[in-house]
């Protein structure tokens, strides 16, 4: 798999590889994200591309805040899991980020979510014990 940063052409394929993930939810505009994430400094998409073609199989958003790194998207295609691809998307993330001084990196799980907890606790993530406020600013 060959990872690079996010291009335009990218948008549909990428929606696309989410939906098929299971990684949308009707509150959460893909296309929305995809341009509230692109074009900032604080902030990327990396895309994996198969070797055999340079079909899009694997993503991750990654952004930071200059404290604290975040994942969100991280997504590999079905058919192509259990091949290393998930992990090589954390570790590129986690390169972008350390490139930016960024100290440390967090993502979020849903607690029912067993099959991604115990994916990141393999890569060496711990549970950190905290409560996540949030309130809507976009009345939906």
């Amino acid at each position: 798999m060959n990872i690079r940063p996010y291009r335009a052409a990218d948008r549909d394929a990428v929606i696309a590889l989410w939906q098929a993930c299971g990684l949308t939810r009707p509150w959460n505009d893909p296309a929305g994200d995809i341009a509230f994430c692109t074009g900032r400094p604080e902030s990327t998409i990396l895309v994996g591309e198969a070797q055999d073609g340079g079909s899009l199989i694997a993503t991750v958003m990654v952004g930071h805040d200059g404290h604290r790194g975040w994942l969100y998207y991280l997504g590999v295609d079905p058919a192509a899991q259990k091949a290393g691809h998930g992990r090589a998307m954390v570790a590129a993330a986690e390169s972008w980020l350390a490139a930016r001084g960024v100290p440390k990196v967090m993502l979020m799980v849903r607690p029912e979510n067993d099959r991604v907890r115990a994916f990141y606790a393999a890569l060496g993530y711990i549970v950190e014990e905290r409560l996540i406020f949030s309130r809507r600013l976009d009345g939906k």
